[in-house]
C-alpha cells in the first residue's frame, strides 16, 4: 500500500524514533513502537480487508464528523487515523495522524 503524508513530524518519528515537534515530542516509547508496528502493517497490506485479519489493530471505519476516515490502534489509548482511497486497484493512504482514542469508558467491553 502506498502511504503519503504532509506531516514531517510523523515521518521523522517513523524514521528516527523521535521528533522535536511539540505534538509528538513526549510520546512514550511503547506508543512509538505501536505507531511503527501499525504503519508497517498498513504498508504491507494490499487491500483494506487485509487489516481485518490483524486483530491487534482493531481496524474500524469512523462515524460522525470523521466519517471519511478509518483508524487502527497503536496502543490501548492512541490510534492512527487515516483516509484511504483506491486508484487503479491499489490502495493509497493520503492523510494520517496519531490521535487519542476518545471512546468513553462506559462503551468499552471490559469483560
Amino acid at each position: 500500500m502506498n502511504i503519503y503524508t504532509e506531516d514531517e513530524a510523523l515521518i521523522e518519528l517513523l524514521e528516527e524514533g523521535c521528533t522535536n515537534d511539540k505534538r509528538y515530542k513526549r510520546l512514550p516509547k511503547d506508543v512509538i513502537k505501536g505507531y511503527i508496528k501499525a504503519y508497517n502493517h498498513l504498508k504491507a497490506a494490499t487491500r483494506i480487508e487485509d487489516l481485518f485479519r490483524i486483530g491487534s489493530l482493531h481496524y474500524e471505519r469512523l462515524k460522525g464528523d470523521l466519517k471519511d476516515f478509518e483508524s487502527v490502534r497503536c496502543t490501548w489509548t492512541l490510534e492512527l487515523i487515516f483516509q484511504s482511497s483506491t486508484i487503479d486497484g491499489s490502495l493509497i493512504i493520503t492523510r494520517y495522524r496519531i490521535n487519542r482514542n476518545i471512546q468513553p469508558l462506559w462503551r468499552l467491553n471490559l469483560n
